[in-house]
């Protein structure tokens, strides 16, 4: 899959959810065989159209993983400011159900705000492992600002996938803790790869699939 195709992937089916926080939606793609379910929501500033998640959509049901693209409710209304992270986290809390209904174990994710999300709820909603894309270190600029207490805090197996010149944190930045960090080399905060880069946007994409797909075939 090719990085300009990544938008373009076919759900199998759409399922709106009722949470304390509103109204969410969940787009699945299922695996025939699935073993585990992937549920990633997208970021305060994007949808689940952005290209890793889209990438993983369209990659890992070939490989016995379903997955859940989640659209939080504040998004699902339209809004353009994310709300507070208690909020983010009702939301999400009020979706589990629906993405454990298929009787699997869950692997909770997300891209930046997302990913904070999926690490404070991880242990609370017994998720299976967590990912977390483009993690929000810190503000850009603002490196004392830490967060790294969330993601250390998961409490599951966790895999970061961060770009190499992402100004939320680069992957030097992050501390020693028990998990696992692939970096996505030139990558931004959204895995874009400038032209001048010595890897190309289709590589990039192909670095952050690689990476889950090996990660997800080792959870039990």
């Amino acid at each position: 899959m090719s990085a300009a195709d990544v938008t373009d992937v076919t759900p199998d089916a759409v399922e709106t959810v009722e949470t304390e926080a509103g109204t969410a939606r969940v787009t699945w793609h299922r695996a025939k065989k699935a073993r585990l379910v992937l549920a990633v929501s997208h970021g305060a500033g994007g949808g689940i159209e952005a290209r890793d998640l889209s990438a993983l959509a369209g990659t890992l049901p070939r490989h016995g993983v379903s997955v859940a693209r989640v659209e939080q409710p504040w998004r699902v209304a339209g809004k353009k400011l994310a709300p507070a992270p208690k909020t983010l986290d009702s939301g999400w809390r009020g979706l589990w159900p629906a993405l454990a209904a298929p009787g699997l174990p869950v692997v909770s994710g997300g891209r930046s705000a997302g990913a904070r999300v999926a690490c404070r709820t991880a242990t609370e909603l017994g998720a299976a492992a967590v990912l977390a894309l483009s993690f929000p270190l810190h503000p850009p600029g603002r490196p004392e600002k830490s967060r790294a207490a969330e993601l250390l805090g998961a409490g599951v197996p966790t895999l970061v996938v961060q770009g190499g010149n992402d100004p939320f944190g680069r992957p030097a930045e992050f501390p020693e803790g028990d998990y696992e960090l692939v970096e996505v080399p030139y990558g931004d905060h959204g895995f874009a790869v400038p032209k001048r880069a010595e890897i190309g946007q289709d590589e990039a994409v192909a670095i952050i699939t690689d990476a889950v797909v090996k990660w997800t075939g080792s959870l039990g």
